[in-house]
């Protein structure tokens, strides 16, 4: 994985103008249940955000697509969960993790409408929140204000973090 945000972020230095759109499909890829099993593209944004600082790139435009990606990827899974219900659990590749999805459908059991908010910020939970909310037919209105509301927060966090992290390193280089 190292070695993907690594390319991500040597890509997004050399090509600026593809920044927004390579941080909406991360964060699509990222958000979406099935994809995000495969190819965890958190360390990805991460880097990109070391960027915003270290090489200019407007950090609002990055922010907007990082946002919307990330709403796009859980509607879609929500989607996904509300149309298909129980068959998601045999679907590929989540039949090769059983325990994801139950792990999904009891939190969302729990905590509702804000397992939307604070599922999006753990790994495997991102992946099985929103399918679990569309198998539970959340209210689908309360489900997007959630999801977009949080996808915008959760994309400021990654990427504030990388630029935070960016700074730090700069100021102890030019203090050692």
């Amino acid at each position: 994985m190292e070695d993907f945000a690594h390319a991500m972020a040597d890509f997004v230095r050399e090509h600026r103008a593809w920044a927004a759109p390579i941080v909406l499909l991360l964060a699509f890829g990222e958000s979406l249940a099935f994809i995000s099993l495969l190819i965890p593209a958190w360390g990805a944004l991460v880097a990109i955000g070391a960027l915003i600082g270290a090489s200019g790139i407007s950090f609002w435009p990055i922010w907007i697509a990082g946002g919307i990606g990330a709403a796009l990827g859980d509607w879609i899974s929500y989607w996904f969960g509300y149309k298909y219900k129980d068959h998601v659990a045999q679907m590929w590749p989540l039949s090769r993790y059983p325990e994801i999805l139950p792990r999904g459908e009891a939190f969302v059991r729990r905590w509702g409408v804000p397992s939307i908010f604070i599922g999006r910020f753990f790994g495997p939970l991102r992946a099985s929140v929103p399918l679990a909310a569309g198998i539970f037919e959340m209210p689908y209105v309360r489900f997007q204000a959630a999801n977009f509301a949080s996808a915008m927060v959760w994309a400021a966090a990654l990427l504030l973090f990388g630029d935070v992290i960016a700074r730090i390193m700069e100021w102890l280089w030019r203090a050692v």
